[in-house]
């Protein structure tokens, strides 16, 4: 058998594969709400099948069933089914929110929740501080009707504590695990809210990026992520890491979703002046972009090969190649460009590396950035907190130092923390000072990954006219990274669709790019390829929860150390 002819088979059967009976979805009065969209609860709600309540209870439940294996959620809200009540009464008597009226969601733990609830990023360290009060995004969620079920889990302080470590583990939430094999990477920093909506937990997750920390998970896990242009989405209330890179943004397992989901959190903050771009845009929704794949017909799409494409695994890159001969026979155009930043800011290998030149040419270095942004932005973001003594990155640091047994704050205190807290320590030896290797890696990288990145990608040299033309999006099968590693430093928008199943039953993706705020566009072409995907392949390839029983770490060594194995896992 061929390796198409097996891959083939294996895509055939994934959507009817048996899966553990602990996973699997009961009816909620009698009405099927596997893989349930936002539009057909407002349906059900709307027609009275159940309440909010009910629908809330029924979350909750899943809660209790799948996260002693998922570890997903870190926390439910205690106040989540007196909200959703409320909520139902508002209903009874006509008034309706949006389009989010009534619908449970999870944020990620470094989000923070004027409630019952805690925000910790994970660390115990955080545990009993009260926040003054909700993030931005939390509140507009809250004012669209959403109703907040908890806190999903992450790589703890998004990923920004050490080097190596094991995405989706942190010592509040302990290892969370992709839904579709339990022993494989969940992905991170955003790995429960992706996790959560794959496993059909909840409709809606929202996630952090600084870099690829929603766009990874939401492949890794087989679901639409938008990750905004850095400022479409407020960071007031979030715990930070780079004011330059971080964005706010959705998860959901459609287009559809993911667009609604987008239109309740974007918008102006007076807290974040990252929102108040000169050049923002912003339409009046994204939702109204939706499309089909009729759209496709006359786009023009570009392939950047070098780094990129021509690097992806050879399983991966075979499933996205059959989407590309479906979106050419659907009328789209697809042409090979390069990206003139790609051989220096992407390693020989393709692989992510966002320490690249950290060492060597520090002035080149995305990490630089980063590790002065995030001492400053912790210190301002600690200052505001209540009941707690933790003050300074170096309050965090000497309290991971002190509880090693639970914090791992040296190097083989825990295997999923291998390095113990290596980068929080060079943050702390900066100081915050924006001197001038800062301010050349700002310029550096962001002028490598936008004008000689991105943008000069989009602009096609079509050797039949021999004139420059702009093309409608860049397309990645990005198991590797490289492509949202330039669109992090570049602080420009990705969307993630995925497309089917590898030969191990893993999921795989293809991601859109644009320049800063075409959103609109991301949408446009990515709910056009949804489509197609549905009209050749079906529904969405769901979770198998494959060694459901096992229980390790999966730390990644490989991109740190050459020559290790891909996945090392720790028994816990």
């Amino acid at each position: 058998m061929s390796d198409e002819e097996e891959y083939e088979f294996i895509q055939a059967g994934s959507n009817h594969s048996p899966i553990p009976k602990v996973f699997e979805l009961p009816k909620l009065n009698g009405h099927d709400v596997f893989e349930v969209s936002v539009g057909e609860l407002q349906h059900l709600l709307a027609i009275d099948a159940f309440s909010s309540k009910d629908y809330t209870q029924f979350c909750l439940d899943r809660v209790q069933r799948c996260n002693p294996y998922l570890e997903a959620v870190i926390e439910t809200n205690p106040d989540a089914l007196t909200t959703a009540e409320a909520l139902d009464d508002e209903r009874k008597y006509g008034k309706l929110r949006g389009p989010l009226h009534g619908i449970p969601v999870l944020v990620k733990d470094n989000m923070a929740t004027a409630d019952r609830m805690q925000t910790t990023a994970g660390s115990w360290a955080l545990l009993g501080s009260v926040v003054p009060k909700d993030a931005h995004i939390v509140r507009l969620l809250r004012d669209a009707g959403a109703i907040l079920l908890g806190k999903s889990n992450l790589d703890e302080w998004a990923g920004m504590r050490g080097s190596v470590y094991s995405t989706g583990f942190s010592a509040r939430g302990g290892q969370c695990r992709n839904p579709y094999d339990l022993t494989r990477e969940p992905s991170g920093s955003s790995s429960g809210s992706a996790v959560s909506v794959s496993a059909n937990i909840v409709p809606l997750a929202f996630g952090t990026e600084t870099d690829t920390s929603i766009i990874n998970p939401a492949m890794v896990n087989g679901v639409v992520g938008i990750k905004p242009t850095v400022g479409l989405t407020s960071r007031s209330g979030v715990i930070p890491i780079s004011e330059t890179q971080d964005s706010v943004g959705p998860y959901g397992r459609s287009v559809a979703d993911a667009a609604l989901a987008l239109d309740v959190i974007a918008g102006i903050d007076e807290e974040d002046k990252y929102t108040k771009h000169p050049a923002r845009r912003q339409p009046h929704n994204y939702f109204s972009y939706i499309t089909d794949c009729h759209s496709l017909k006359g786009a023009r799409f570009g392939l950047p090969m070098e780094r990129f494409w021509e690097l992806a695994p050879r399983p991966q890159r075979a499933v996205a190649e059959g989407v590309l001969d479906w979106m050419q026979k659907a009328g789209a155009t697809i042409v090979a460009v390069d990206m003139p930043c790609a051989e220096e800011r992407i390693h020989v290998d393709g692989h992510w590396d966002w320490e690249r030149y950290g060492n060597t040419a520090p002035d080149k270095s995305e990490i630089t950035i980063s590790k002065v942004e995030t001492y400053d932005l912790m210190r301002e973001y600690l200052s505001k907190l209540e009941n707690t003594p933790m003050r300074t990155l170096e309050d965090i640091v000497a309290y991971n130092d002190a509880n090693r047994g639970t914090e791992g704050g040296h190097t083989g205190d825990l295997p999923a923390f291998h390095d113990g807290q290596d980068l929080f320590r060079r943050c702390v030896d900066t100081r915050g000072v924006k001197d001038e290797i800062y301010y050349s890696a700002l310029k550096h990288c962001q002028t490598q990954c936008r004008e000689n990145g991105i943008d000069a990608a989009l602009q096609y040299h079509n050797p039949k006219t021999g004139k420059q033309e702009q093309l409608d999006a860049l397309l990645f099968c990005d198991i590797k990274n490289a492509g949202q590693c330039i669109a992090a430093q570049a602080g420009y928008p990705v969307i993630s669709i995925p497309i089917g199943l590898d030969p191990e039953g893993m999921p795989v993706s293809l991601t859109v790019q644009h320049t800063a705020w075409h959103e609109a566009e991301l949408v446009r072409w990515g709910s056009a390829i949804e489509d197609l995907v549905l009209h050749h392949k079906g529904p969405r390839a769901t979770p198998t929860y494959k060694n459901h029983l096992r229980k390790n770490v999966p730390v990644k060594y490989a991109w740190k150390y050459p020559g290790a194995p891909k996945w090392s896992t720790s028994s816990v």
